[in-house]
């Protein structure tokens, strides 16, 4: 099929690189250049840097609803069908009616659950034992389109939101390109059950909660991977938290109960966390044991 692809991010590569092999992609769609770097120079998103090496069409509008120029050229691309993935705008009535069969949305969640931008994080942080992923017909509304395809999977119980993401991805495009194949007999059906909300996470969904159980503290963690991350204050100094796991045993929300070779035991709101790996604040990551022992943490401090 003549397709057309809108995505921005490296997780969206994939599914245009799988789009291209199976179908003709007959125009990419991204988000405009971002400053990066230290000298915060404009730099294409890794899908329109795929795109480029490609030899695929390239637009990257900076709007689109009443974007003339935009809507012109869409059409002039005469795509039977149009995919988006982590696109990251909102798609206006006039650009979803210009392909024939619309648009299909690759969304890794069971939707209705965990409409949004980040459904992968929230369902951990959320402490959700199974997730998915759906292929959507995109309508106005947010991520509220019918389903052609979706599929069910358990998440693994140290399964953080990168792996998670990326293997609910990889499956999501081998369902994205059965439902292509069979499009024009395909009659998608309505969303049903309670609908819930991913927004975008802030920094402060990193801060670990010491108030929590151990249990929800590395959900958390495990969901705010990539980025903002885990963090907590030791004085008035950020200390990021790259690894980290639940234990049994009891003590106050906050206050080291131990320090050995392995790392830290923080007491929690029910149970312990023990902290193995940070990076305190304009330091190198180092073992938590390391750390406690150049920065005087011992039983009895207390982390924020």
């Amino acid at each position: 099929m003549r397709v057309a692809f809108f995505g921005t991010p490296l997780w969206a590569v994939p599914v245009l690189e799988a789009l291209a092999r199976h179908h003709q992609v007959v125009l990419v769609v991204t988000q405009p250049d971002k400053p990066q770097g230290r000298g915060l120079k404009p730099a294409p998103s890794p899908v329109a840097r795929y795109a480029e090496t490609h030899g695929l069409p390239v637009l990257k509008p900076s709007r689109l609803k009443g974007n003339r120029e935009f809507l012109e050229a869409f059409k002039e691309a005469a795509p039977e069908v149009a995919v988006t993935a982590a696109y990251g705008k909102v798609l206006p009535r006039e650009v979803l009616e210009v392909p024939p069969h619309g648009f299909l949305n690759l969304h890794p969640s069971l939707l209705p659950k965990y409409r949004g931008p980040a459904p992968v994080q929230w369902a951990l942080i959320r402490g959700e034992e199974e997730t998915g992923v759906s292929i959507m017909k995109t309508e106005e509304g947010l991520d509220t389109g019918p389903i052609y395809a979706q599929w069910r999977t358990k998440i693994a119980p140290e399964e953080d939101a990168v792996a998670l993401s990326e293997r609910l991805r990889d499956k999501g495009v081998e369902l994205l390109l059965e439902v292509l194949e069979d499009l024009p007999h395909l009659t998608p059906t309505p969303q049903e059950g309670e609908a819930s909300y991913a927004p975008l996470l802030t920094k402060e969904e990193g801060r670990v909660r010491f108030g929590e159980s151990a249990q929800a503290i590395f959900n958390r963690h495990r969901g705010v991977q990539p980025w903002p991350g885990s963090h907590f204050l030791h004085g008035d100094r950020r200390v990021k938290v790259l690894r980290m796991r639940p234990e049994p045993g009891e003590g106050l929300p906050g206050m080291v109960q131990a320090v050995d070779r392995e790392g830290v035991v923080v007491g929690t709101g029910e149970g312990l966390i023990r902290l193995l790996e940070v990076q305190p604040e304009g330091k190198r990551p180092m073992p938590a044991a390391d750390w406690a022992r150049g920065y005087g943490v011992r039983p009895g401090t207390k982390l924020d």
